[in-house]
């Protein structure tokens, strides 16, 4: 899944594709360097940012989702919390809707999803961007964070989204420190177990920064480390800014992945 951010604030390239043209370039490259979808956002949720409201959102975001959906094939995933916004970008061409909030940031969410069968990605995230770095705390970070994304699935479920149409995501660097970080990517096969295909997003992160000691333009090898182990763990989704190297990432860690149960034909080059 590659990463297109329509805005002026996020982590790493906030402002870069904030012009709906550079922003439909961006969406060409990604799909030339693999990406079997795009995720575009407006709204930046890094930690620390402040809400954007619903007609700034839809300012920035449907003119690119309605331009890249004629310029690409692949899928086009929305990144709101809004249900407004959600429907314009679904006419406007998208077919996912990933929402941050898993459903508790807007009542009408979940009928929007259930109505236009819309894919859904359901992320777990202690607080709000604004507030989720502030001392995080659980009993077990992966169990509650489990438990959490099942209580998501089953009520979008309760109100019309089929299984089919979820994917659960455990919000990596949302609302946990360096620790729970780990302990989350480390056991991602619980969560990949699920019954849920699993959508991962480590790229460039802010644990990473911490621990190679390198700012956000330097933590490509960082990333391709917990992308290789997030595969390994299951993973069916890497939500990422460079899908170039990551595609090759994955290629080679599921590869080796699979040999333990499904041996791939000798090749000799």
């Amino acid at each position: 899944m590659g990463i297109v951010n329509v805005t002026p604030d996020s982590f790493f390239d906030g402002g870069r594709y904030f012009d709906p043209g550079a922003a439909v370039e961006h969406s060409l490259r990604l799909t030339a360097e693999g990406a079997d979808l795009l995720d575009i956002g407006a709204e930046s949720t890094r930690p620390g940012s402040l809400p954007v409201d619903e007609a700034e959102e839809s300012r920035r975001l449907i003119p690119v989702v309605a331009a890249v959906a004629k310029a690409v094939s692949v899928p086009i995933s929305v990144d709101t919390s809004k249900a407004a916004v959600a429907q314009a970008a679904i006419d406007a061409g998208a077919v996912i809707v990933n929402d941050v909030t898993a459903l508790r940031g807007d009542q009408a969410m979940v009928g929007l999803v259930a109505r236009t069968g819309a894919g859904l990605v359901l992320m777990h995230m202690q607080g709000t961007p604004r507030t989720m770095q502030q001392a995080p705390r659980y009993d077990d970070v992966v169990e509650d964070v489990r438990s959490f994304l099942l209580e998501r699935a089953g009520f979008a479920m309760e109100h019309g989204v089929a299984k089919s149409q979820i994917l659960l995501d455990p919000g990596i660097g949302f609302g946990k420190v360096l620790v729970q970080n780990l302990d989350l990517l480390a056991r991602l096969a619980v969560f990949a177990n699920t019954g849920f295909p699993l959508l991962v997003g480590p790229s460039r992160k802010a644990f990473i920064g911490r621990l190679v000691d390198r700012p956000v333009q330097d933590r490509a090898w960082g990333t391709a480390a917990a992308v290789a182990l997030a595969v390994a763990q299951g993973a069916h989704v890497l939500r990422v800014h460079d899908v170039a190297a990551m595609r090759d990432v994955v290629k080679v860690a599921a590869a080796i992945s699979r040999r333990t149960s499904f041996p791939l034909r000798e090749q000799h080059a």
